[in-house]
């Protein structure tokens, strides 16, 4: 297949509307989607990534008209979550829509639903005419795709067409809250903290790590996030070890830190978040061993900030 590179949300949108599969730009990272109503087209989005069937997809959309088509009901705890954050990088899990197609939820019969806060996903969202169904543009278990250029190493010849954009703003996926429940639980931290979260709901807590609630939101249950290189994870900028095989990512210098092949200092976490998929695959291409990571306090946007690294730590 002959993957189309285009910067024009109408030619990308065509394709989507042919029922094939079309990486696109977020706030987050990039995705790849295709019609949330066609089960053909949304199939061609696990065999483009080599997905696991189960991994459940989030429906995106181009406004909030749209959300009756995806969703059987809003619960009054989605509503004032819609109300302080849509649109932005939050992923609401909700009873599913009987015309959603289960290859989209993973079985299950719950979806997950959000609205992107970036000019281009929106004018694409809008040409499509229809709610799209997409995972991150990355082949499974890889860093997710902070730009275009990313995308296309996975998945050229996989998929349709790429719609290019600027390097994605947050570069971490968005926070998944299960709002089927009595009270909001966070499956996946993300983009939006928990502290933000609970100003709106004081209730929101944070899902146990092994909860069974924790299948209905992508990126939890199998290895993810992860570079070639092993990830190890370090409270003391000095425990990392130094060489060509080496590369240091943190908020403090090691006391060598020229000495690594591949390193990046952050002058803050939100620029960590921002850089950690993006120097993984600086990683990969420069051929690293061994990535340290220097380790953040779990909580704003280090709570998700942890999440990912310790998952990409795995295995």
């Amino acid at each position: 297949m002959h993957t189309l590179l285009t910067n024009a949300p109408q030619v990308a949108a065509a394709f989507i509307r042919r029922g094939e599969v079309v990486a696109f730009p977020t706030e987050t990272v990039f995705g790849v989607g295709a019609d949330a109503f066609s089960e053909v087209a949304v199939r061609k989005i696990f065999a483009a990534k080599g997905r696991p069937a189960d991994n459940p997809l989030i429906v995106h959309l181009a406004d909030l008209d749209q959300l009756d088509r995806v969703a059987a009901r809003v619960p009054e705890v989605a509503q004032r979550l819609i109300d302080a954050f849509f649109p932005g990088p939050l992923t609401l899990i909700l009873p599913r829509h009987a015309d959603v197609p289960r290859v989209v939820t993973g079985g299950l019969d719950t979806v997950g639903v959000r609205m992107p806060r970036h000019e281009v996903a929106e004018a694409f969202m809008r040409a499509c005419g229809r709610p799209v169904a997409a995972p991150s543009a990355n082949q499974s278990g890889r860093p997710s795709p902070t730009t275009w250029q990313a995308a296309y190493e996975d998945l050229e010849g996989r998929v349709a067409c790429i719609l290019q954009d600027d390097r994605t703003e947050a570069g971490l996926e968005s926070t998944v809250v299960d709002c089927t429940g009595a009270a909001p639980l966070v499956l996946r931290p993300g983009a939006v903290s928990l502290e933000r979260l609970q100003t709106v709901l004081p209730a929101t807590r944070l899902a146990d790590a092994d909860a069974p609630d924790t299948a209905r939101s992508p990126g939890t249950r199998y290895r993810h996030y992860a570079p070639r290189a092993r990830v190890l994870l370090i409270d003391d900028p000095a425990e990392a070890t130094p060489g060509q095989g080496s590369a240091y990512l943190g908020l403090h210098p090691p006391p060598e830190l020229h000495a690594f092949r591949v390193h990046t200092l952050c002058q803050d976490v939100e620029t960590y978040a921002r850089e950690l998929f993006h120097f993984f695959r600086r990683c990969d291409a420069a051929g690293i061993k061994a990535i340290y990571c220097e380790k953040v306090p779990p909580e704003g946007l280090g709570l998700a900030l942890m999440d990912r690294l310790r998952r990409a730590a795995q295995g």
